[in-house]
């Protein structure tokens, strides 16, 4: 089996475009989506008719499901929100939180349990990201019986291979490399590359291997798109994949 996954797109079209068409280049046909499709200041309907064209396995994220929170409390504060139509929330509310794929691959956004949990990394105190220890990783996927993980949410592409031999893997980011964690608690995750990062997933004679891919595409006019929302941080982090 061999398939690519992507995650956190957050309505950049321009990023997802060029995954795609490095997908395609590789010839591999299907593709797993982990979340956070549409989400913020740049073009969520166009992503959104990408999306719903190609009819990927697909869940939502926490943004999604704030998203279809606020449309269905007819709150139209957020740009985002405001341009999708009812088709495209139908859309978002139709994928799952957690999916089993192939019979042998368990999706989820965030963490198994919470869609907006941090899982393969942790936040200090201090505000920095780590790793997540492997104790803490291999309890959350107690229960999960399938041999491949995939994860996304915070935007940092990992892989962590468990004691008995399971293997969880963040895809990266495809739209969004960077981003200033919200109150209460203050943190950055940069990734320092703004390419665009997915993951092809394929499983061998005994386990499955990884390989990450890096696309490069140019940012400049999503981050344009950003930054006249007045998200400045996102336009840095399109633009650059660091924060400021």
């Amino acid at each position: 089996m061999r398939f690519a996954a992507i995650a956190d797109i957050h309505g950049n079209s321009d990023a997802l475009a060029a995954v795609l068409a490095d997908i395609a280049s590789r010839g591999i046909d299907d593709v797993v989506n982990l979340g956070d499709h549409l989400s913020g200041p740049l073009e969520p309907v166009r992503t959104a008719e990408m999306l719903m064209a190609c009819g990927f396995a697909s869940i939502r994220g926490d943004q999604d499901r704030h998203m279809i929170d606020l449309h269905r409390a007819g709150d139209s504060s957020r740009r985002d929100v405001r341009a999708l139509e009812q088709a495209h929330i139908d859309w978002l509310a139709a994928q799952p939180a957690t999916l089993i794929y192939r019979d042998d691959v368990f999706l989820c956004h965030g963490a198994p349990d919470d869609d907006a949990a941090f899982w393969l990394e942790e936040v200090m105190a201090d505000g920095t990201v780590r790793p997540n220890s492997l104790a803490r990783i291999a309890a959350r996927a107690d229960g999960i019986d399938a041999s491949l993980i995939l994860c996304g949410h915070s935007h940092v592409p990992r892989v962590v291979r468990l004691h008995d031999g399971r293997l969880i893997v963040n895809p990266g980011s495809v739209g969004l490399p960077g981003y200033r964690g919200r109150p209460p608690s203050s943190y950055r995750v940069e990734t320092g590359t703004p390419d665009a990062c997915y993951a092809v997933l394929e499983r061998g004679l005994r386990q499955w291997s990884v390989t990450l891919h890096y696309v490069p595409y140019d940012p400049a006019p999503m981050a344009a798109l950003a930054r006249s929302g007045g998200m400045h941080d996102w336009a840095n982090a399109i633009a650059t994949g660091w924060v400021a």
